[in-house]
């Protein structure tokens, strides 16, 4: 199954839009369904012991780039997600784990399996922003190999869901990086010196841009 589209973020940056879904707390808090996503050391995952670890865990989505390069996605790693998705009458828990394969401002590329009692997948998915009149455009594509129950349900009742899972997702990153910009507009009007050089070269770590690449920005 092949799914794809393109979903437009407004009044915001290619740098914020990636910056923001550089933070794995941030996606995970924006998928629906998405009970923890968690950097693990390998494929081979124990995820009863995950979701013990995660009931405990107290961490939330922040703009301070410092905070964001300690924990940012990072090619080669893997990551663990459970997930509860409705699909028709049935609402499997896939444990999930992605490994990030391509990662280079401002595209993003992992690959990934899952699995519940009934069902399976295996997948590839992509993204690229770029910028627009009004804000960012994401183009995302997903190819996924579906077994199982949910696979007898064909693509017709599939697509759907898949649809409104990235919808909500990226709806949910918008007002996200809403509540970024209130903010951020509140600091600037208590503080307003320039970033240093060293908060410039700690954003453009987390982008993943060189020094060159941040000097035409």
């Amino acid at each position: 199954m092949k799914f794809n589209g393109t979903f437009e973020l407004e009044e915001t940056t290619v740098d914020e839009v990636w910056l923001a879904l550089s933070d794995p707390v941030l996606v995970e808090q924006s998928l629906p369904g998405c009970e923890f996503l968690v950097r693990v050391d390998d494929t081979d995952v124990d995820f009863d012991e995950l979701r013990d670890e995660a009931t405990d865990r107290q961490v939330e989505p922040t703009a301070d780039p410092e905070a964001i390069a300690e924990r940012a996605f990072e090619e080669g790693g893997h990551y663990a997600a459970l997930m509860q998705i409705g699909v028709g009458p049935v609402n499997p828990t896939f444990e999930t784990v992605v490994t990030i394969d391509h990662r280079e401002y401002p595209e993003m590329s992992a690959v990934g399996e899952g699995s519940s009692s009934n069902s399976s997948f295996e997948m590839s998915s992509g993204m690229t922003l770029s910028e627009t009149d009004g804000g960012v455009a994401v183009e995302w594509e997903t190819e996924a190999d579906v077994f199982g129950k949910i696979a007898q349900m064909g693509q017709r009742v599939v697509n759907p869901v898949a649809n409104r899972v990235v919808k909500r997702f990226f709806s949910s990153v918008q007002d996200q990086l809403r509540e970024r910009q209130l903010a951020a507009e509140g600091d600037a009007s208590a503080d307003e010196s320039d970033p240093t050089e060293s908060d410039r070269g700690l954003v453009d770590r987390v982008l993943g841009r060189s020094g060159s690449d941040a000097s035409d920005s």
